[in-house]
Order: structure tokens, then sequence, then C-alpha cells
């Protein structure tokens, strides 16, 4: 039996509301849709960019803009959603088709993008519940195999090549996150100031580039409605030149914390799940990959939890303003501190060893 959506993708009325009638017109004149009314209903989940399912007469849209208010400098860049997936269309990495960007927020408020819409599951609970063993490994080996696959996309080949700054990644993410962090307005964190001066004193030797998505996890993926295959890779907002390593420890991140902290798999029962290990899903990224095995891999742990804690800080921020995309966003964001002190905890333990 199909596992159903997460609630957490619920469609509801505009929580950010716009001008229908102007979509509409846009849609007309940039879409070669005959629309003249349109339903526009919000989802409901995703903490950054609000996003919507446009329904027309004739076909249904998921269109993502930027959140009204102040934002912060470089975030909430729908522009570069829209570029990295209507150029990772040409390759094998699943993207829904890209319709239209608009630049012009004089339309409905802010910038926006329109793609296709795809029918499928978004799963958000990485214990997936309701599937057999079998079931479940399959999926999460997708999940390994889909982002392996982007790892090894030649960027220049797509006209990504400038796409990001090559080079140095994690050490100007770890600025970047220190300066979001701290320009934040929510309550400041002792761990967090603690890692900004732990990680830049343990940067690994070695660089790599490649395109990365910045924020793969389970609920980011659209999964075929029966089958475990990746439809479509979602929310590329942070997505661009980086460090494949970096980009896979995001992901890996979730064996470590419990699903209290954040949406984890620390403290189940994996075996009899059939969930891989953090070891086996490492192993079977390497195959797929290329390696021979990770050096430094507690070090991409510890990073990756501070750039989310970071990222939720920021989400709290928000939520105190008024200004979040998702209405479960100050429970969300609150937990920023519980996952920034397990990497202030697995950095000490790491300085033991």
């Amino acid at each position: 039996m199909p596992v159903p959506a997460n609630p957490g993708a619920e469609l509801v009325a505009p929580v950010h509301a716009f001008d229908a009638g102007a979509l509409a017109a846009y849609l007309r004149a940039h879409a070669g849709d005959p629309a003249r009314e349109v339903v526009v209903e919000q989802f409901q989940g995703g903490q950054s960019n609000p996003t919507y399912r446009v329904t027309t007469a004739a076909r249904r849209y998921v269109l993502r803009r930027k959140p009204p208010g102040a934002l912060l400098p470089s975030a909430h860049a729908v522009e570069r959603e829209y570029r990295v997936m209507a150029a990772l269309a040409a390759t094998g990495v699943p993207v829904a088709r890209m319709v239209a960007l608009c630049e012009d927020a004089a339309v409905i408020g802010t910038a926006f993008y329109l793609m296709e819409y795809v029918e499928g599951r978004v799963l958000w609970d990485p214990l997936l519940p309701g599937m057999t063993p079998t079931a479940r490994a399959a999926h999460y080996d997708e999940l390994n195999r889909v982002l392996a696959a982007l790892h090894q996309v030649d960027c220049a080949a797509i006209g990504l090549a400038d796409y990001g700054r090559p080079g140095q990644y994690i050490a100007r993410q770890v600025a970047r996150w220190s300066k979001q962090y701290q320009a934040g307005s929510a309550p400041p964190i002792p761990a967090m100031d603690r890692l900004i001066e732990w990680l830049p004193r343990h940067l690994p030797p070695g660089d790599e580039t490649c395109i990365v998505h910045g924020d793969f996890r389970l609920d980011n993926v659209i999964f075929h409605p029966t089958e475990a295959r990746v439809l479509a890779v979602l929310d590329w907002e942070l997505s661009t030149l980086g460090h494949p390593l970096s980009d896979f420890a995001y992901q890996a991140m979730a064996w470590r914390l419990s699903p209290q902290e954040f949406r984890g798999l620390k403290g189940c029962d994996l075996d009899a799940l059939g969930i891989p290990s953090e070891r086996d899903y490492v192993a079977a990224y390497c195959r797929r990959t290329g390696r021979a095995g990770v050096e430094h891999w507690e070090f991409y742990l510890i990073f990756n939890m501070f750039r989310i804690a970071a990222i939720l800080h920021g989400v709290l921020s928000r939520a105190l303003q008024g200004n979040a995309a998702s209405r479960d966003a100050i429970e969300t964001g609150g937990r920023a501190r519980g996952v920034a002190d397990v990497a202030w905890n697995m950095a000490q333990r790491n300085e033991e060893r």
C-alpha cells in the first residue's frame, strides 16, 4: 500500500496571499495558459520560500516566491532555484519542468517562479511508517543514488560553471552561516558561539567542487506514487558549487540526530526497520562516486549540524517577526539549540581523540 504524504505538506488557504487575478494575467502572457481564473493553495511545511499549488482550467503548477518583508542578504534566491533546475533537466537528476521565472515584484508582490506540478509522495518521517523493511531499504537506496548522481554532474557541460565560487566552500560556508546566525533576532545559543570559533580551526585539507543541493533530505524529494523512485528533487534555494562531502553529510546527519532533535534516526532500531546503518549508507555513496572512503567524516557532520542550527535560528527569527512561511515555524526554529548542542558535544569528543 502506498504511504500517504505527510500532513506537513497539506494545502491550506494562503497564509501569504497575493493577487490571483494578476497571476492569471501573467499565465496568459508568459505561460501560454488561457486561464481567466486560478485557484491558489499554499503548501504547509516549508520554512523559507512560500510555496503554492496553482490550478487553472488547463493545468496545475507549483509557484515558489520570495517571502514578503525584510530579508537577509542573498537569502530566498528563487532565481537561482529556477536556473539550477532548468539546467539539470538535461541530466539524469530528476527535477520538475520549469515554466517561467518572474523577477518583477510588481506582479504578485515578490519575485517568483512556476514549475510543473508533479504527482507523487512527499514523505516527511524518516522512519517511513507503513512500509515494509524491503520498501524502506529501497527508498533510502534511491535517495543515495540521486544525490550521488547530482555530485557527478559536469557543471560546465550544463552551463553552471559560474553557479558559485569554486574552492574553499566549507570555509566560506562557515563564515556565511556565522554571519546569518549573528544577524538573526532570535535569542543567542552558547553552543553556536563556540562552534563559530571551533570550525575554522578544524577545516579538513584538500578540496572538491561540484553542484550541491544544500538541503537534500527525505522531505525535499517527490517519490513516485507507488515506486521507490524519485520523480523530482525540490527546494534548491541553497544550491551552489560546493563540496560533495559536505552535501552528503547534511543528509547523513539524520543518523546522528534523534526524531525529537530534528527528524533523525538516532536511537531507532534500523535493522528491524530495514533502514541502512550510517556505515552502510556512507559505503553505498562511496561505491557510487568511486571513493575509497571518507576522511574527516566527523567534521563534515559537525559542520552541517552547525549549518542547520543557523538555518533553524533564522526560521525562529522570522517567526518572531511574524514573517515565517510555515505555521509551525516557532516550534521548528526552536530546535536550533538542541542541534547546536549535539554538534558541540561531537566537537568536544573529536578533540579528545
